[in-house]
């Protein structure tokens, strides 16, 4: 057993299941100290009723966890699936704009209910968006805030939001192709629930998401660097072997910046950009 392979994998397992070393230990019903030392490959064979604890907890399966599947091609990341010619092995999407129709008609549809101009609603929002995406505020306090500025008695952003948005035209086919011969992830802005409540509700494309990093439940938002290091972390992956598409071209350029390959996603002409990525993936 390589066990500093096996100490990576685990690590990648636990981040990915957003857990911290104490709150696996709790699950697991591990010490501290035993778990810290199986991460940093301190332990010559660990018990296997040690790692089905930790596969458990992680929600993956101890065959991952011991890299069963991949034959020792990658010590980070369990059963890699294909590598495309131009070496990607991951695949990041963003959610607005790629896997979801934009939500601009809701500014209209806000603006309409609220008798409120249009281009005032969006300039509110955008002051805002940030602020409640990295968890600076509460979707209670986004919506004051609005609502104040606008000189409106409420504003509810959730309502105006959920009754616009729509699945992204052919996506859902991209992603399952994508699955079947990639490891894929998200990696959106998005506000408190809302991508959880997307997901339920079947407009973003059901898929096995190896890494869903959501910017308010980390508390950062792109273009932040920090949130593409994340993304490289958990993808367990070299940043060249990351493929990411998002329609914001400074979400873009940051993510060249950090090392990841890039695809713009056009959402007047999605047909072209999944066309384009499947060029981009081919193997």
């Amino acid at each position: 057993m390589d066990e500093k392979a096996l100490g990576k994998r685990l690590q990648v397992a636990r981040k990915r299941a957003g857990l911290t070393q104490q709150e696996l230990c709790q699950k697991a019903g591990l010490s501290y100290s035993t778990l810290a030392k199986i991460e940093r490959g301190a332990i010559r064979s660990p018990s296997v009723f040690t790692v089905a604890n930790i596969a458990a907890a992680t929600g993956t399966t101890v065959e991952d966890l011991m890299g069963v599947l991949s034959g020792g091609a990658s010590p980070a990341l369990p059963n890699p699936k294909k590598r495309s010619k131009t070496g990607v092995r991951f695949v990041y999407f963003d959610v607005h704009g790629t896997l979801v129709r934009y939500y601009q008609r809701a500014f209209t549809d806000a603006g309409g209910e609220l008798g409120v101009p249009v281009d005032k609603v969006e300039t509110s929002f955008w002051r805002h968006n940030d602020d409640v995406c990295d968890g600076k505020i509460n979707l209670e306090e986004f919506n004051g805030a609005i609502a104040s500025e606008l000189n409106v008695p409420s504003f509810d952003w959730h309502k105006y939001y959920m009754r616009n948005i729509e699945a992204m035209p052919g996506v859902a086919e991209l992603v399952k192709w994508v699955a079947d011969n990639y490891e894929i992830g998200i990696l959106s802005n998005n506000m408190p629930g809302f991508l959880d409540e997307l997901h339920s509700k079947g407009i973003i494309p059901d898929a096995d998401y190896k890494v869903v990093i959501d910017s308010y439940k980390v508390g950062l938002i792109k273009p932040d660097p920090q949130i593409y290091q994340m993304a490289i972390e958990l993808a367990a992956m070299e940043p060249s072997e990351i493929l990411f598409t998002d329609d914001t071209r400074a979400y873009l350029t940051a993510a060249d910046k950090a090392g990841l390959q890039i695809s713009w996603f056009d959402e007047i002409h999605p047909e072209d950009s999944i066309e384009q990525i499947k060029n981009a993936l081919a193997f």
